[in-house]
């Protein structure tokens, strides 16, 4: 009996070690699949680089698709050594949070109006000014040349990089109870502004009443006749409803302020040359993919805004000079140290 169980034991051993082995073999098998797998990830692009886009927009607004292209166009380009994830509707804070930031290497890149960036480039100011452009065509031609590469230069050295230009649209006058047709249409009224100097000194030259209220509360306004009208371009008049209230919309053009996507100098520093290469040009192509995407937006909601019942209002281009001309003070006031810029502009006007 002693016999017995003595070979069955010697058995059973071999047979827990014939097991064990299988087991350890297995595994290293799968181990070593593991790592062959994530060396095939790796060559087919692991990425190097992970940053952060921050965007105040929500998903469906133009910037933010553009944004989401130039992550994509990146990547590609890249081979997907280079990951940009999109951060929409303020996520990582409101615009000014945003550029303090990328300062200092928080937020890699983010969309940025002129508005916002003013205190990173003194420059940039010309660019915001009323009435400046003749038209669309004449405000490109100007961004794409000259003047538009010396005003992202101007951003040297603050902490961030300028790499492409966005559209942000046209701004007009709209208002309650009478069209605005020519320059005498504008005296006495109230108009609604941003809690700006630049857009409050606008509205008082041209010898209306500037009342500054937060954007969220301007359709309220309209409805409780507590201003005469408002400005903004078509695409935020017709998602805010404001033309429930306000039909009648008058181009006069008063402003066209771009926006640009910009970088942190911080996160461009860490870069070779190869993918700053990479990353501007294809900042440039999103910007042009976000232009398109704005022109469609914009006409939508114009049609929209006219179907429902909307007056739109065509001022002559005598008239817009009207209006031009009562700027002379504020060019002055604000622009002082860059005049030749503003010559420059006004000089582009008259190019093909």
């Amino acid at each position: 009996m002693d016999r017995y169980w003595r070979y069955n034991f010697r058995r059973m051993g071999a047979v827990v070690l014939l097991l064990l082995g299988s087991v350890l073999m297995t595994s290293a098998c799968q181990i070593s699949s593991s790592r062959s797998g994530d060396s095939d990830k790796k060559s087919k692009g692991t990425p190097e680089y992970v940053f952060t886009y921050a965007e105040n927009q929500t998903s469906d607004y133009p910037t933010t698709q553009a944004a989401r292209y130039f992550a994509g166009l990146v990547n590609d380009k890249t081979e997907g050594r280079i990951e940009i994830r999109v951060y929409p509707g303020a996520e990582l804070g409101d615009e000014v949070s945003t550029m303090e930031q990328m300062k200092y290497g928080g937020i890699d890149f983010a969309r940025g109006s002129l508005s916002s960036l003013a205190d990173y480039s003194p420059e940039s100011v010309v660019l915001q000014m009323p009435y400046l452009y003749q038209n669309a065509d004449h405000m490109w031609r100007v961004l794409d040349g000259e003047i538009g590469a010396e005003i992202m230069s101007s951003f040297q050295g603050s902490g961030l990089k300028a790499m492409a230009w966005f559209d942000a649209g046209v701004r007009n006058f709209y208002t309650i109870d009478k069209p605005i047709s020519s320059l005498e249409d504008m005296r006495g009224l109230e108009i609604r502004v941003q809690d700006s100097s630049l857009a409050k000194d606008m509205v008082r030259a041209l010898g209306a009443t500037p009342v500054p209220i937060v954007y969220e509360d301007v359709g309220d306004a309209l409805q409780t006749h507590e201003v005469d009208g408002a400005e903004n371009n078509w695409s935020s008049y017709e998602a805010m409803k404001h033309d429930a209230y306000a039909r009648y919309y008058s181009l006069d053009e008063h402003m066209r302020i771009p926006e640009l996507l910009i970088m942190s100098e911080v996160t461009w520093e860490k870069l070779p040359a190869e993918d700053r290469d990479i990353i501007l040009k294809c900042a440039v192509e999103a910007g042009e993919y976000e232009r398109r995407l704005w022109k469609m937006r914009e006409d939508s909601s114009r049609q929209k805004c006219i179907k429902s019942g909307t007056i739109e209002i065509s001022l002559s281009d005598r008239e817009k000079q009207r209006f031009r001309n009562e700027m002379k003070e504020l060019y002055e006031k604000y622009c002082g140290d860059y005049m030749d810029i503003l010559e420059k502009i006004a000089s582009a006007a008259s190019l093909a």
